[in-house]
Order: C-alpha cells, then structure tokens, then sequence
C-alpha cells in the first residue's frame, strides 16, 4: 500500500528529529525514517559520548519544535570561549585568550548538552506530536521524483509519496545519492575521541579549546557528575595515536589527557567510554534537487570545531521550515528549494571553508608553524572590532 504524507525525512538523527519535531508542529504531515534506533541512555551500548553546544540561533529552532522546555533543566551555559595556544617546547599555555559572549549579547554564546540526552528529549517530543509518524528500524532504499511529487520506497512497508523529502541521513547519504548530486570531500588523516570526564576545577561555564599540535583539545561545560564538575571532551589528533588511546588502559589514559589539557581543570578523570569519528570536510554540490532537500551532515561535514556542525543543521532546518510556512501551497516545488538552495550555500561555503583553515593550523606540528598560529590569535584578539564579528559570526549572526 502507497501511503502520502506532506514531508518524509530520511534520517532520525538529532538533526532528523529536530525537523521531524518542527515541521510536525507547524503543521506538517511528517514521516521520519531511519534504519537504526535511537539511543537514548548515557551507559547503553553503542551510545553517542559526544556533546552539542547548541547556539543562540539554535535555541529558537529547538523552542519552535517544541523541545526545549525538555532540554533547559539539563543545560550548561557557555558564557566565555577560552582559546588557549600550548604550543611551546613543552605543554604549558603560552597564549590564552578569552571570548566573552558579554561583550555582543545578554545570553551566553549557548547551551551545552549531551547528545545522548538530546535524542531521548527529542523521541518523547515526536511521540507527543500526532502529525509525526516516528519510524525507527525502517530505511529509505529509493527515490523516484517527478514534477509534484516523490515516491520514496523503503525497507519495511509500501513506498511513501511526499511533496517534499529531507534528507538527514548523514555523510553517506543514500537519498543523496539517489539524488544524483555529489560532493566534494577533504580529509585530514585526523580522528576524534569523545568522551566525559570530571575534574576537581569547576568549568565556571567555559569552554577550553587548547592548541598544541594534531588538532585540538576542547573541553566544553556539561552540568555536575555525582558532585563533581563535569566536561565534555573532543580530543583530535593523527589517526592512528587517537585509535591507540582509544585502546590505552584508563589509568594511562587519564593522564595523558590531563597532561594535554595543560592541568586546566586538575586531573581529569574518565566518566564515560570512548568514542572514535573520523575527521572530514564535506559539501554537497547542490542542497537540493527535485522534491528534494539536503540538511545537516547529507549537505555538509566538518571537523568539531567551534560549534558550527549541528548548528548549521538547525540553520538548514530553520531555512526550510520559513520557506514552507511562507508558502505551504509550494511545499517542495522548484521556487521553494532553489530558494533554499540560495539562502544557505554561500554561509556553508564559507563556514566549510573556514573551518577547513582552523584545522589545518590546529595540525601545525613545526614550531614556526605552531609559532605563526599563537601569533595570529594574538592579532585576532587584539582588534576588538574583529573579535566581535569572529564571535558574531561563530552565532551565526551576518
């Protein structure tokens, strides 16, 4: 049997559910598909160890889908960015610089919160939302698109025909594929390890990025673990160090890491598992096709690096969901996706792009390289007209 819904998203991750959520509670008929369930417990297998800072202008895209009332009892404010340079002789700060988000806004620069967290919020919102028909362990496997409308067949049960389908099905996305639009890809040889840890030093709500050579060390606020400050941390470096620490035991793990924190926060002690992502660049070379939208990691990837990933997810959702309410009548038509295509692709392009740069510097391991880089964040700071519009820009805001 051939079912019809106005949207049908492809992809039941954060950024899946997050549009599921608020397309659903604009009004939207919305079925929301992915092949594997979410998981939603901090100690359950396989669960997700890393963390989202969720920005400013994400924050009203998380209100409009109804979900953060679930989120605001669970968030650690991230009021100053702290950027610190190791990247002398030995691992000690040599430059540290700080971001106040006091200095351009009333609000901190966002909310952190456990994406493991983030999912179970956002599952019991879509179950409260009858225009949402919430499917995990079901697929997309084609995509069949004419004028008015898509035909979308998946693993379990008849095809779904859909004015509009979203695709939020990460890197490899098949519903891009099918698409036919292709993307270019950057890699670094780089991997990331997330995980939580506690720390006698209370965070006091900021965030620590520290520079020193492979790629960054960020430690961002989560709220108290069994009374004791907690932070999420995103250790990048070469890909083969990174899968022998993930592998290393705890006591030696620990501190090797609290040695690469620079002693910031006292020493660090392991809370959750570790988990291993590899670090690339990626950009689609359409956002959108016929009956077709491309959101979240399906339209770009980058390294974790001044919040920006899911964050620009949002602003895909955010885009969309304007368009749509402005013209419902024209839900997935051609004016309504070249529009979207439009509006987002020079700031993606410009964020792929510079984040690219942020990572490449991070990586520096030759101390001429390592010593340009502090010196650059000196200069950047020293400006104060710049710095705003770094952090301004780093909102989102143009």
């Amino acid at each position: 049997m051939t079912e019809t819904c106005d949207i049908l998203i492809s992809g039941g991750g954060i950024a899946g559910m997050t549009a599921a959520a608020a397309f659903g509670t604009a009004g939207f008929n919305v079925i929301c598909v992915d092949p594997a369930p979410p998981i939603t417990g901090r100690d359950d297998a396989g669960a997700d160890m890393r963390s989202t800072a969720m920005l400013q202008p994400a924050r009203k895209v998380l209100e409009a889908a109804g979900v953060w009332d679930g989120l605001a009892e669970h968030a650690a404010p991230l009021q100053v960015m702290r950027i610190i340079d190791a990247g002398g002789e030995v691992a000690e700060p040599r430059v540290v610089r700080e971001f106040d988000a006091a200095d351009i806004s009333e609000q901190p620069f966002g909310w952190n919160f456990p994406n493991w967290l983030l999912r179970r919020v956002l599952v019991a919102r879509l179950d409260a939302l009858d225009r949402v028909d919430f499917r995990p362990g079901t697929g997309t496997t084609s995509l069949f698109t004419r004028t008015g409308s898509a035909k979308v067949g998946l693993t379990e049960g008849g095809p779904v025909v859909a004015k509009l389908v979203i695709a939020a099905d990460g890197r490899g996305s098949p519903m891009r594929q099918a698409a036919g639009i292709g993307v270019s890809t950057s890699r670094y040889g780089q991997k990331a390890l997330a995980f939580a840890v506690t720390h006698p030093i209370p965070h006091d709500n900021i965030s620590t990025e520290i520079h020193r050579t492979g790629g960054p060390f960020t430690l961002v606020p989560l709220p108290d673990h069994e009374g004791m400050p907690c932070s999420a941390v995103v250790w990048m470096d070469d890909g083969p160090k990174t899968m022998a620490r993930a592998d290393a035991p705890v006591e030696d793990f620990e501190a090797e890491m609290s040695e690469r924190s620079c002693h910031q926060f006292g020493p660090l002690k392991l809370v959750t598992p570790r988990n291993v992502w590899p670090i690339i660049s990626q950009q689609a070379e359409r956002l959108s096709g016929q009956r077709i939208a491309l959101i979240a990691e399906a339209a770009h990837v980058l390294p974790p690096i001044g919040a920006q990933g899911l964050n620009m997810s949002l602003a895909d959702t955010q885009t969309l969901l304007d368009l749509a309410v402005a013209r419902p009548e024209g839900l997935g038509d051609a004016v309504m996706l070249d529009a979207y295509h439009k509006a987002r692709h020079n700031d993606i392009n410009l964020r792929v792009r510079g984040i690219d740069l942020l990572n490449r510097a991070s990586q520096a391991s030759a101390p001429l390289a390592r010593d340009a880089r502090a010196a650059g964040l000196n200069a950047l700071y020293a400006m104060a007209p710049v710095r705003k519009m770094l952090m301004q820009m780093g909102l989102g805001v143009r």
